[in-house]
């Protein structure tokens, strides 16, 4: 491409002129092209610049849009994790469909991680870029991560699966909220009082929504909060087990236990089993992420659903529509509903008072 210099013999390239325009390369290229819509105020943002520089691309830099790798990058916190692996299939399809491809990196929710795949992912030239999990889940943004994703989206988007204060991506997200009321109206309608949550960090910003949620239906039907029912750990089954023996040693136990997602569960009705009791008869277990987990244990799971196949969609249709500079939404919705199995059922009656 033909480089202009300024004044200060730095050299302006079209993706100079990207970064201070803050979108991507192929957006300015789209702009001196003409080749797609772009929104009217980013083109006359991207105009102003080129004409501030006086900048004349060659038939390199024109072609930069045609020559996009047409390859969405895929960060995921774990994929070991059933509910990471479940949504980077959905993605995965949801790209072919689009006519993208995907390059997965696995973090395995280490910042330092995190960060190298973005520069790798930033190397191997990708329209956008999904973070599931990992920093962008975090309840608290850390700062320096924040940074490192601004520089990212001044040339690439950036989509995520959680919140990421300071740093203009997009997020598409569940909502913690709706999934955690959905759950604690389904264990009182069944007549449940005493109910534990187990599992989950606090500094995660799911797992903080879902307990805010716990405590605000408590509230709302006026019951009392046991601080020994809610047993934090992480997302695994060795946390399940471990926090439903202690919940189960209490004097006075509760009827349900929520899981933070199947995993947990599974922990948790291996220790019900050790403790000889029931599910669903003593004690209902119901669980979040609806992974095929919910359907190999014995009773099969009742769990909140996020239909991976549509969350996976749209996904990867803010990716390629921010790749391709189209209008998309800051933030979207990813609406949960329970599926019901066998692991739910009413309050044993001594409970009922």
């Amino acid at each position: 491409m033909e480089n202009v210099r300024t004044g200060t013999g730095k050299t302006i390239t079209i993706y100079d002129i990207a970064k201070e325009a803050g979108v991507s390369a192929s957006t300015v290229s789209r702009v001196l092209t003409g080749n797609a819509a772009v929104r009217q105020d980013k083109k006359e943002r991207i105009q102003s610049i080129i004409q501030k520089y006086n900048f004349r691309p060659n038939a390199l830099a024109k072609g930069l849009s045609d020559t996009s790798t047409k390859t969405i990058g895929i960060i995921a916190a774990d994929v070991r994790n059933p509910y990471y692996s479940a949504l980077f299939v959905a993605c995965e399809v949801a790209a072919e469909e689009a006519g993208y491809s995907v390059s997965l990196a696995n973090s395995l929710g280490e910042k330092e991680r995190e960060q190298a795949q973005l520069d790798l992912l930033l190397q191997q030239r990708v329209d956008a870029i999904i973070q599931m999990g990992g920093r962008v889940d975090d309840l608290i943004t850390d700062d320096a991560y924040a940074e490192k994703v601004r520089s990212v989206c001044r040339t690439t988007p950036v989509v995520v699966t959680g919140k990421l204060d300071k740093a203009p991506v997009h997020s598409v997200v569940i909502d913690e909220a709706m999934g955690m009321n959905l759950v604690m109206e389904h264990l009182i309608g069944l007549g449940h009082k005493k109910i534990a949550l187990v599992g989950g960090e606090m500094r995660v910003n799911s797992t903080y929504l879902k307990y805010q949620k716990y405590r605000e239906i408590l509230a709302k039907y006026g019951i009392q909060e046991n601080g020994e029912y809610v047993v934090n750990g992480t997302y695994d089954p060795e946390t399940g087990y471990e926090a439903t023996n202690k919940i189960l040693e209490l004097k006075d136990r509760p009827t349900a236990i929520i899981a933070i997602n199947d995993f947990a569960a599974s922990g948790a009705l291996r220790s019900i089993r050790e403790h000889r009791l029931h599910v669903p008869e003593d004690i209902s277990v119901i669980s979040f992420d609806n992974t095929y987990i919910a359907d190999l244990v014995m009773p099969k799971l009742t769990s909140v659903d996020y239909n991976y196949e549509d969350y996976g969609k749209l996904l990867i249709e803010t990716a390629t529509s921010a790749a391709e500079g189209k209008d998309t939404a800051n933030v979207r919705m990813v609406q949960p509903e329970i599926v019901e199995r066998d692991s739910t059922g009413p309050a044993p009656r001594s409970s009922r008072k």
